[in-house]
């Protein structure tokens, strides 16, 4: 049984002085959001309201209720229970300090006496800031686990929420009840069999027993408490594209005195997930003498190699208490509709709630998942070790037993000259002991990228003239675990921030620059707008669909190059992971290929077309033709499926104008399961046609289900 509380909120410069004024307030929620909200500020999204929130920085929020008297039977407990608090808290009964805690992922357990009601006083401290960090920068996130894109990122404004971000709640608990429930088990080595042993730890004296059922609902087991059974051929849980995603489901029941005292309930997906070496990877570098080799990045999911395809996902929502299963679950769909197989759930946001693991649990999404570190020096100081052990131990317990979940990572881009941490750093060295203590069979990397993987970079034309087409050949990665190409987002996303007047023409000012058109980036001033790249392909825009139309088509023929790039330098390379998939706020321009809340952008069935497991592809040299150049494509039959591909002819052509060039016909053999063949090189010179204006070329390859079409530029 649970209860809820009503609750205010409100701030104070100190926790000796109590708030001037109370809110109501939402839990789960955000101080700073239920302050704004009772107060009648603005709404945050639009213009740069956002920064409305800086004064509340440094201030003490205290949250308040009154627990009422709950007559509670003999053996029965009492207890307060709050699932997260962000960040640093102290809670009070009836003015006495009863608990002081730090972190976010934790959660806390309070007894409290029978027939008694309780003032209940929660004061949460100021966001940390690191005394060595840059004032006002991500670096200030440094020596706690509070998600360092809260302090300001090129897609996230320096928004910092405080509050009872997850569910808070009395229960009355009995005498005898489960304090932990899950199972373990253990596939043979040709997955026909799975050793099956329940855990569970109880309060109390009494008996358990879990029931498995199959995922018709059909009773396959049942396990005493402590004890294990063989379950046999069971039905394996695939991420998607490579089979289904079967869960089992159990309910466990315990016993005291012949009376039933408490139930839970679960999932569980049967699966082997590893990380091993990439083809030919052991091979790098050639020659003496030798030093390390790319590190294994290659996902064998119950024995088969995955190439996975995917993105990087950030908080949904700025206000993480705001965050639902309905929030989530429009952009897990979506990620299925791409053919995305796995998500990276990137190392400055949160550790997402429950409901996130459970979607992609359903859908086939596996999940790769950073621990809250990223682009710091995260030092090795006593205090940030153990608050590190505390909360990395709490996300291992939460999230272990989701079939999904296929690998933990120490953190987001340690190993670099602004991090400047190593192999050796305490942090990443105590990371990796408490994944092998408490979850040993899930594979453990110590950050992204590692020795043969790369990020970057994130734009359609680099600084030095090149485009993705001529970068991607040459890059010959294991993994592309970040890369970019942005485009300026939809109308339903800009009409939340801004009116047309106040962003076009597009020029820097308070509302384009706030959402990270304009030096969001140090590399580029007008990123992410790119404005000056736009210009050179396709002109002066007149109108703000323009914009919209024209860095759309470079994002989704960029992210459709780079996915197919990677895809074709299987099996050396076994990854491709955007940056990034969705947004926590609404931007005028960015990489992510889900516009705020959940709309997906122009480009979105580029990249789903790119992802398929099945499809013809071209190797393109460049985005931009003229009359008379050879105009010159490699053809390739790509294949990430459990099945192969049939011999079969793609009939390949050239539209300009509406005029359609024959190029050539390619009879192919098709290919085995889960690999790629390389095709033939066609060829021919442009012709010359009448240019007024953006002109496309439209490279048609047609195999039926497995046709591919490419948009290009012609002057």
């Amino acid at each position: 049984m649970k209860k809820h509380l009503l609750w205010t909120v409100g701030h104070s410069k100190s926790p000796d002085v109590k708030p001037d004024v109370t809110v109501k307030a939402s839990v789960p929620g955000n101080a700073n959001l239920d302050w704004a909200v009772g107060v009648g500020l603005p709404d945050w999204k639009y213009g740069a309201n956002y920064k409305q929130f800086k004064q509340t920085e440094d201030h003490w929020w205290l949250y308040e209720t009154q627990i009422p008297a709950v007559d509670i039977e003999a053996g029965e407990t009492l207890r307060f229970v709050a699932e997260g608090i962000d960040y640093e808290y102290k809670i009070f009964l009836d003015g006495t300090l009863v608990r002081e805690h730090e972190g976010m992922f934790s959660p806390v357990s309070i007894t409290l006496e029978g027939s008694k009601s309780y003032l209940l006083q929660i004061w949460i401290a100021p966001p940390p800031k690191d005394d060595f960090g840059e004032k006002d920068t991500r670096t200030e996130a440094a020596q706690s686990c509070k998600p360092a894109v809260s302090y300001g990122w090129d897609w996230h404004p320096r928004l910092i929420p405080s509050g009872m971000w997850e569910d808070a709640y009395i229960t009355v608990l009995p005498a005898c009840y489960f304090t932990d429930t899950f199972l373990e088990y253990e596939l043979n080595d040709d997955f026909t069999s799975a050793e099956v042993k329940f855990v569970s730890d109880i309060k109390g004296y009494g008996e358990s027993e879990l029931t498995l059922y199959d995922p018709a609902g059909k009773e396959v087991l049942k396990i005493p408490g402590g004890e294990s059974a063989s379950l046999e051929s069971p039905q394996l849980w695939w991420c998607n594209g490579y089979g289904d995603p079967v869960l089992y489901t159990w309910e466990a029941v315990l016993t005291c005195g012949g009376v039933v005292t408490d139930k839970k309930s679960g999932t569980v997906g049967f699966r082997k997930a590893e990380l091993v070496m990439n083809e030919g990877a052991w091979l790098v570098p050639f020659g003496f003498p030798l030093g390390r080799s790319p590190a294994p990045i290659t996902i064998l999911l119950n024995g088969t190699a995955v190439f996975a395809k995917g993105s990087n996902w950030v908080n949904p929502e700025i206000f993480t208490g705001t965050i639902t299963r309905d929030t989530y679950l429009p952009l897990i769909k979506q990620a299925k509709l791409l053919n995305f197989n796995i998500l990276r759930c990137w190392g400055g946001a949160i550790i997402n709630k429950n409901a996130f693991f459970e979607l992609c649990d359903e859908y086939g999404i596996m999940v790769w998942q950073d621990f809250p570190l990223a682009c710091n020096d995260y030092r090795g100081t006593p205090r940030y070790l153990k608050v590190l052990e505390q909360e990395a131990s709490a996300i291992i317990k939460r999230l272990k037993n989701y079939a999904c979940l296929v690998l933990w990572c120490g953190g987001n881009e340690l190993f670099n000259n602004w991090s400047m941490m190593t192999d050796q750093s305490k942090a990443l060295r105590l990371l990796n002991k408490l994944c092998y203590e408490q979850d040993p069979d899930r594979p453990f990397i110590m950050t992204s990228p590692i020795d043969g993987m790369g990020h970057g970079n994130y734009m359609f034309r680099y600084q030095d003239g090149r485009e993705v087409y001529q970068v991607m050949p040459e890059a010959q990665k294991t993994a592309y675990t970040e890369f970019g190409v942005p485009s300026i987002s939809g109308r339903a996303c800009i009409d939340m921030f801004a009116q047309e007047s106040d962003i076009f023409p597009m020029v820097p000012n308070e509302i384009t620059t706030a959402h990270h058109a304009f030096g969001a980036w140090e590399g580029d001033f007008d990123s992410w707008s790119f404005l000056g790249t736009l210009r050179d392909y396709f002109g002066e825009a007149q109108t703000l669909d323009d914009l919209i139309d024209w860095s759309n088509r470079l994002q989704g023929e960029g992210y459709k190059c780079i996915f197919e790039e990677a895809r074709r330098q299987k099996p050396f390379c076994s990854m491709a992971l955007n940056w990034c998939y969705n947004e926590p706020w609404p931007t005028l321009a960015n990489n992510s290929i889900i516009s705020y809340p959940a709309e997906p952008k122009a480009s979105f069935n580029d990249v789903a077309e790119a992802c398929r497991p099945k499809l013809i592809s071209a190797r393109i040299p460049k985005f931009a033709w003229s009359a008379g150049e050879l105009f010159s494509v490699e053809l390739w039959l790509l294949n990430d499926s459990h099945t192969p591909i049939m011999s079969g002819s793609v009939d390949v052509t050239i539209e300009l104008n509406g005029k359609i060039y024959p190029l050539t016909i390619w009879n192919h053999e098709g290919t085995d399961a889960n690999t790629n063949r390389k095709g033939p090189i066609c060829e021919m010179i442009l012709p010359e046609i009448d240019v007024s204006g953006f002109t496309e070329l439209v490279l048609n390859l047609k195999s039926g289900e497995l046709s591919s079409k490419y948009r290009l530029h012609y002057n």
